[in-house]
């Protein structure tokens, strides 16, 4: 008769939050380690006689146990430990960082190792870059550490920034005052904040104006003291226009740069911005820069396989 591993779970409420809403965990876990999992009572139990199988199940699951989650963010949470365990350059502790938001609704956890480097560029550097593909989780990690930031009182206000670049169109023809105007290329950063914060929380920290939105051709002129600042869809800025928004950054400031030199929107010959600067402050050590990749997409599967198709077509 096949034997297996067994793990005695403390309590119930840990065993339901690891097994998950239908076991649906439990289900992730089995197709990663190749092997049924049973419960019984307390008890989890892998049922396999390979002894490598019974030691990433051991050490999967005692990781989620010591973590003390939640229903919410236990998904995520297994599936940051089984990339990061799947992954060839990856042990286990590469994903010790996760970004915990004050008033959030979970914590988020990286889901792929390029993403773990990216939390953990964040605790490092005042300046950091995200550079990647659709998908790869680049511009909710960044949105999901300036709430944090914020939200800790650690800054004073979340600064959210794009250059406004789209074909046959510009602010000046779009109805309403520059709040409306800017708000449509803003979406994708407010989608992120609402997929972390209630309504409520959002409109009591725009009324108290810890969220301020602003084109990047505003930002001429200032310094930004005590902010968190986020610069999205970086590609379409010019050298000039990068050089500018980087010489912003004030007093107890971070800023996080989000871009996919692969989209740019700028006309003719005109070098991206990002590009740009990506090359030369490589060598800066003070600044972070994170390079995402296909493998790093975890939206819909689906958009993996769109984006190494287009990477691999030729014009």
């Amino acid at each position: 008769m096949e034997t297996g591993y067994t793990i005695v779970v403390g309590s119930q409420d840990q065993l339901s939050v690891l097994c998950g809403v239908n076991d649906g965990n439990l289900r992730v876990i089995e197709d990663y380690l190749g092997a049924p999992v049973v419960t019984r009572g307390n008890e989890l139990t892998v049922a396999t006689t390979n002894a490598d199988v019974c030691r990433k199940f051991q050490v999967l699951v005692e990781r989620v146990l010591s973590r003390d989650a939640d229903a919410s963010s236990a998904p995520d949470m297994i599936r940051a430990f089984i990339s990061a365990m799947s992954a060839e350059e990856g042990a286990p502790s590469t994903f010790d960082s996760y970004i915990e938001i004050p008033r959030a609704t979970r914590r988020i956890y990286p889901k792929t190792v390029k993403q773990a480097e990216l939390i953990a560029n964040f605790q490092k550097h005042d300046v950091v870059f995200a550079i990647g593909p659709a998908g790869t989780g680049k511009t909710f990690i960044a949105v999901a550490e300036a709430l944090k930031l914020v939200l800790s009182r650690q800054v004073r206000k979340v600064v959210l920034t794009r250059p406004v670049v789209e074909a046959g169109e510009n602010l000046g023809f779009l109805p309403g005052d520059l709040a409306q105007k800017i708000n449509p290329y803003l979406r994708p950063l407010y989608d992120s904040i609402e997929n972390l914060l209630s309504v409520e929380t959002i409109r009591k920290m725009e009324d108290s104006g810890l969220i301020e939105v602003a084109p990047l051709a505003y930002m001429r002129g200032r310094t930004l003291d005590h902010a968190v600042i986020i610069l999205d869809e970086a590609q379409n800025t010019t050298r000039e226009q990068m050089k500018m928004f980087l010489t912003r950054l004030g007093e107890g400031s971070k800023m996080i740069i989000t871009g996919d030199p692969s989209q740019t929107d700028l006309p003719g010959r005109v070098e991206s911005g990002l590009t740009h600067c990506a090359r030369v402050l490589a060598n800066v050590p003070e600044i972070g820069f994170v390079r995402l990749e296909n493998r790093d997409v975890v939206r819909n599967p689906l958009v993996k396989k769109i984006v190494q198709a287009y990477e691999q077509a030729k014009d």
